[in-house]
């Protein structure tokens, strides 16, 4: 549930083209968005909690990728305001209403249309890439390719920082999953219940992957994600 965009093709990509999925499945219930996350994934508690795990630094170059409504974006630029954060995401109405979101709090942040699967950014732009519940909407080949455009855009030694859908904490928590997958779909969350997301970043040519914490919700176990980018890859 809490359904927003799929990682999407748009004119300027140049990988293959999908539709994204709005905020809610529907354009018609993007303004409830904000609504709905706050009262069933308690994204206050998760997401702050996101933030303090990145450890952001002044001068960090940080990537909200699939922004959405730019809540966290807003919220990293309000703890370390030396930061420079830059937001994506594919769809171009939520984008607008998390640049309207970002002028009202009086932040400085770049917004920006892109796809997860072809990043527009030279490699090693960033020091962190965050994301909030984004790869449970990617089936296991996007998620592929957006893990390894995130390792390609990062800096070495250059962090992810990611707060998706896990593996359920007990039965209840399993059981409530299901909503989100009847909305979202059971082939692109089965990854996530199954706890593959620490796989899948090893995958990509990160290092100290771990699971670092979750959150029991209405809607089921939320997981924060760490992963490092080597100075070096493997020879």
């Amino acid at each position: 549930m809490v359904a927003r965009r799929a990682c999407s093709g748009t004119a300027e990509s140049k990988a293959p083209a999908r539709l994204f999925i709005p905020a809610l499945g529907f354009q018609a219930l993007t303004p409830l968005y904000d609504a709905v996350v706050r009262v069933t994934t308690r994204e206050r508690r998760f997401k702050r909690a996101l933030i303090r795990q990145a450890e952001l630094r002044a001068g960090h170059a940080v990537l909200d990728l699939a922004t959405g409504t730019g809540t966290l974006a807003v919220w990293m630029k309000q703890a370390e305001p030396q930061t420079m954060v830059t937001a994506a995401d594919i769809d171009p109405g939520i984008l607008a209403r998390a640049q309207r979101k970002a002028g009202t709090a009086g932040t400085e942040i770049g917004f920006e249309l892109a796809d997860c699967r072809a990043l527009p950014y030279p490699d090693g732009s960033f020091d962190r890439v965050v994301s909030s519940l984004l790869f449970h909407h990617l089936r296991w080949p996007e998620k592929i390719l957006a893990a390894r455009e995130v390792f390609r855009v990062l800096r070495p030694a250059g962090e992810l920082h990611v707060a998706d859908w896990g593996r359920p904490g007990n039965v209840l928590m399993r059981t409530l999953f299901l909503a989100v997958q009847c909305l979202d779909g059971f082939e692109n969350t089965r990854d996530n219940v199954a706890g593959r997301l620490t796989h899948l970043f090893e995958a990509a040519g990160f290092f100290d992957v771990h699971e670092r914490r979750t959150f029991s919700t209405v809607l089921g176990t939320i997981a924060l994600y760490r992963a490092v980018k080597p100075l070096s890859r493997p020879a």
